[in-house]
Parts: structure tokens; sequence; C-alpha cells
């Protein structure tokens, strides 16, 4: 089993359970795992699951979706990226989302989960939209998309002073809007990078123009090693680049 996933030890809820992370470093889904662990500072180790080929029957028999990520947590097996991390962070409390002892930290996990809701389904389709995109025009009408989708879903939800902190909330630390929204805003500030051809190059230029406090705090987002102590950006990239183009010329047989 590989173990060079281990992190160092600590954790918000001061033990240190046995953890495996069953994951694939080029998922941005497993990716959420992977942030909220090393936030927690909780050791673990991981076993690497292919995606490129069928789920060995071990694996469908700790997770029969076959999907990445899991975790086996002091022996108990739990499978979805959102339910993992949210799991994390009810588990050890304080540092990525306050415990539900008031109302007051009621309304920011509620406040947490409404971000996360608004990228991941307003956002992210036109993420993907424009890595699909196989032609400028497409690319452009993408961005377009998304940049509509930022500025009407996203960008009103910064309503904190940013002179705190730079993470939600005004916070000096990662939440679980971050740890479930990082993989994606990565990405997306990746992918912008004009010698990858993903996505539109006027995007980036439109962002700070049109959603300046989104563009900043993803810059901030992007930046945490908790994001990219596993991240193969060029790997990333071409692979992605790759399969598009693969999924593209199928389906024009």
């Amino acid at each position: 089993m590989a173990s060079n996933g281990t992190t160092t030890n600590g954790g918000g809820g001061g033990s240190n359970p046995e953890i495996i992370l069953y994951t694939n470093h080029g998922c941005p889904w497993a990716h959420r795992a992977h942030i909220a662990l090393k936030e927690l500072g909780l050791p673990y180790k991981e076993e690497i699951i292919p995606l490129d080929k069928p789920r060995e029957a071990w694996y469908l028999k700790i997770n029969p979706r076959g999907l990445v990520p899991s975790i086996n947590y002091d022996g108990h097996i739990i499978t979805e990226s959102a339910v993992v991390t949210q799991f994390l962070a009810d588990a050890h409390p304080a540092q990525l989302l306050p415990p539900t002892t008031s109302v007051s930290s009621a309304l920011f996990r509620a406040r947490v989960a409404f971000f996360v809701d608004a990228f991941i389904t307003k956002v992210l389709p036109h993420l993907f939209g424009g890595v699909r995109a196989q032609t400028d025009s497409e690319k452009d009408a993408s961005a377009e998309e998304l940049l509509r989708a930022v500025i009407k879903e996203v960008e009103p939800l910064f309503t904190w002073d940013t002179t705190k902190g730079p993470y939600f909330g005004g916070n000096e630390h990662f939440t679980l809007a971050e740890v479930q929204t990082g993989p994606f805003v990565l990405r997306l500030l990746a992918f912008l990078k004009p010698q990858y051809g993903l996505l539109s190059p006027k995007l980036d230029a439109l962002l700070d123009e049109q959603a300046p406090k989104f563009k900043a705090w993803a810059a901030q987002v992007v930046k945490q090693p908790s994001v990219t102590y596993i991240w193969d950006e060029r790997g990333v990239a071409e692979k992605t680049k790759a399969r598009f183009a693969q999924l593209a010329a199928e389906k024009k047989l």
C-alpha cells in the first residue's frame, strides 16, 4: 500500500485515527479529500485507484460505485467527496467548520453549503463546457457563460471584510468552502493559461474586470500548499486536452 500521501501528525479533533484514502491524483473530486486531510493535519495512507480501466473486485467491495475518493476511517468506510470532506470537518471541528453549537455557527455552515452549491452547479458546468469545446468560437461562448454564472451566482456572495482574512467569511484559514471548490478553482486558473489551449484566452481578463472578488479569492486558494501538494498542472492539462479531443473525435464517427 502506498504511503507517499502521509501528512504530518495532528488534527482538529486531537486524535490520530487510522485513515486509508482511496484516490487518484488526477481526479478533482478525490482532490477534495486530499485538501481536507492536509488542512486538518491528519496522517493517512493512500491507495491509488486507476481510473482508465475497470475497477478491481477488491475495490468494488469497498465502494460498489467504483468511484474515488473513499476513505477507511478507523474501519468505517465513507464514500463520495462531499460526504468524505464534510465528515472529516465534523469529526475534527473548528478549523474547516465550526461545530453546530450556536445559531451563528449553523448560519456559517449553511452559507458555506450554499456557496459550494452555487459554484459546483452553476459555474463548474461551463468550465467543463469550455474544455470540451473544440473551436475558438465555442470556447469564447463557454467563457461568456461561465463569466455570467460567476457574476450572477458567486460574486455577490463575497460580502465579508477581506482585510481580516482572504478565505470564505473573512477567515485566515481554509474553510470547507475552499476544500470543496479548491480542486476546480485550481483547474480553472490553470486551464486559462494560453500554453494549454483549454479555455478561451479572453476569460482571464474578463474575470479580472467583471468578477474581481471571485478572482482575488481564487488566486489565494491556489497558493495554499494543501491544494497544490499532489498537483501536476502540466500532466493534468495535457491529459484533459487529450481526453476531450478523443471524445470529440469519437462523436464524429
